[in-house]
């Protein structure tokens, strides 16, 4: 917990704790103005409080995030990537290409190489 107090992290939570005060406040100055016959104050006493409510959301989804990739969490499953099948096929599609055209092979490696690095599976 350590790390929420750090100075960005301390910046951020002042933030999040002057805009949910501050929009909450601009919800009751609105709720004044309506009632003395503002009426399109009436739609901003109901919208302010939901910006106030956004603030808290996202401010625990950031610490929630923060946590989510600390490294050295031990409850988290190492990643492990497996090749997909397509690329055991094409891996040997282009061993037995080699031995007919090695252009066509050096292309088909190229294309291959392009095709992971974009993360793309089709």
């Amino acid at each position: 917990m350590r790390r929420f107090l750090t100075p960005g992290w301390l910046g951020l939570h002042a933030l999040a704790i002057i805009l949910f005060v501050a929009f909450l406040l601009f919800g009751w100055w609105q709720f004044d103005r309506a009632q003395a016959g503002n009426d399109r104050s009436w739609a901003y006493v109901f919208e302010w409080p939901v910006f106030a409510i956004f603030v808290i959301v996202m401010w625990i989804k950031m610490m929630k995030d923060e946590l989510d990739d600390d490294p050295n969490a031990k409850h988290r499953a190492p990643k492990v990537i497996e090749e997909p099948a397509e690329a055991k096929v094409t891996r040997e599609i282009i061993r037995q290409q080699e031995e007919e055209d090695p252009q066509l092979a050096a292309y088909n490696r190229y294309l291959a190489r392009l095709n992971t690095q974009s993360g793309r599976r089709d």
